[in-house]
């Protein structure tokens, strides 16, 4: 089985996630995909922002008719800083059999050598790097061969996917602007019932 982690904060989860899960399951013809929230702890959370069990729900909803895609609460539950060689090390731990791959973004692609145990994630599992645009591309595919020089199986993702921020959505929700297209429908409405990122 191969099973992708696509971890983030998802404060809240958009459509360009749910864009870029579907595009990565397929590139990298995945079994399953797990979506994963970090656990933030309360003295980091601004006014208004989603906790973490609100957080996971919404990731729930965003994915709930998404076959293949799953929504995992192992951050959350362990709790403190969601550091990437544990969350590998517990889901190898759960799932013996897979191949793991890490999706990351650009920006913590290029920063990945720097992270916590880096020799532990490139032990456990392939870890693939998703562009902005073109330009990123040729930069990824750099870092790519820096990387395998450490000993990193690495994957450069030419996915495309809505440019849209979680950021730009709150401050949206905070100046009482429409989100809709943005958000799933049932994440809107979440957002809406639970009065969040006023």
């Amino acid at each position: 089985m191969k099973t992708g982690v696509f971890g983030g904060s998802f404060n809240p989860i958009h459509n360009g996630h749910i864009e870029l899960a579907r595009a990565v399951f397929r590139e990298l013809s995945l079994d399953r995909l797990l979506i994963m929230p970090a656990y933030i702890p309360p003295h980091k959370l601004t006014d208004g922002a989603a906790f973490p069990d609100q957080r996971y729900e919404m990731c729930s909803l965003a994915a709930r008719d998404i076959e293949g895609i799953e929504v995992s609460n192992i951050e959350i539950k362990r709790q403190g800083a969601s550091y990437t060689y544990l969350t590998l090390k517990e889901l190898s731990q759960i799932y013996p059999e897979d191949e793991l791959y890490l999706i990351t973004g650009a920006d913590m692609f290029m920063t990945l050598h720097q992270w916590k145990h880096p020799q532990t994630i490139f032990r456990l599992a392939t870890v693939c790097g998703v562009p902005r645009n073109n330009d990123d591309i040729t930069v990824l595919e750099k870092q790519a061969e820096y990387l395998q020089s450490l000993g990193a199986r690495t994957r450069v993702l030419d996915v495309k996917v809505m440019t849209v921020s979680s950021t730009e959505i709150r401050h949206k929700v905070k100046a009482g602007e429409d989100i809709s297209g943005l958000v799933d429908p049932a994440v809107k409405k979440y957002i809406r019932e639970h009065y969040l990122y006023r």
